[in-house]
């Protein structure tokens, strides 16, 4: 993508926040979300990097916007050549010993804005998304890139029957270069179904893909399984277990999250 078009979509991202109102925020309510997430793979070289992934979420939601802030603690086991931030992404082949680094990791800002509501009876939802992964994880250490990325996406989602949502997104993301490693700007996407259980709980599943960030490299595919269960109006609980089907995804994963809403 060009310079000029990579610059326009940073410009958008900054001015769209700034226009939401702030006096909209006393109408709305907000969740807060923690938990742990873990995954484990080779990512084409033979020793396994493990990576432990404890975010704290932050989500207000007001009127037809979403904008949601999450901090993360990061630690990574491995030989050194695999960094979170962006994927996570492989910088080398070198493998290394194995080390282990954990910190702060790329808080990353995201809004999300209801943008079109097509149809009257199970309508169509498309939302329009904006996020930023600000470079906050050590470079030195492997936590991060030490660049930040941009993405932007539309997010569809319909329900088609009294208990089955389909949804799914694309989106392009502009990758911020490490030193002395280039990274190519990525189209992604994702679809999937939810299937309401009763009314506490639901589950379903997810496929992932993305463009290969490195001419070396594979595009991501990700197929993950998930569900929650909602204790009463203000806890939630949801977990998921993933597995990668490339060497630019980790061979498996999973997490489990608890939210509170107030």
């Amino acid at each position: 993508m060009p310079n000029k078009i990579k610059s326009n979509i940073k410009h958008l991202l900054f001015t769209t926040w700034m226009l939401f109102p702030v006096a909209s925020f006393a109408e709305g309510h907000v969740t807060f979300t923690t938990g742990v997430d873990y995954s484990s793979g080779k990512y084409g070289q033979s020793q396994s990097t493990d990576i432990t992934y404890i975010p704290l979420i932050g989500k207000y939601e007001f009127d037809d916007t979403t904008i949601k802030l999450t901090v993360p603690w990061v630690k990574i086991t491995g030989p050194g050549d695999v960094v979170g931030g962006s994927g996570p992404v492989v910088l080398g082949q070198s493998n290394r010993p194995i080390t282990t680094e954990s910190g702060l990791g790329d808080i990353v800002l995201s809004v999300s804005q209801t943008v079109a509501q097509i149809g009257s009876s199970k309508p169509l939802m498309l939302d329009l998304t904006g996020k930023i992964k600000f470079a906050t994880a050590s470079e030195s250490k492997g936590l991060g890139t030490g660049k930040n990325d941009y993405t932007i996406s539309l997010d569809a989602y319909k329900s088609v029957a009294h208990s089955l949502t389909l949804f799914g997104d694309i989106g392009y993301k502009v990758l911020g270069d490490p030193s002395g490693v280039k990274l190519d700007d990525v189209w992604f996407s994702s679809a999937g179904v939810s299937y309401k259980i009763n009314p506490s709980s639901s589950a379903g599943m997810m496929a992932n893909i993305r463009q290969a960030t490195q001419s070396t490299s594979d595009p991501m595919r990700e197929l993950t399984l998930f569900a929650s269960h909602k204790f009463n109006a203000q806890y939630k609980l949801q977990g998921y277990l993933s597995h990668g089907y490339s060497d630019a995804t980790a061979d498996w994963g999973g997490g489990m999250m608890l939210g509170l809403m107030f």
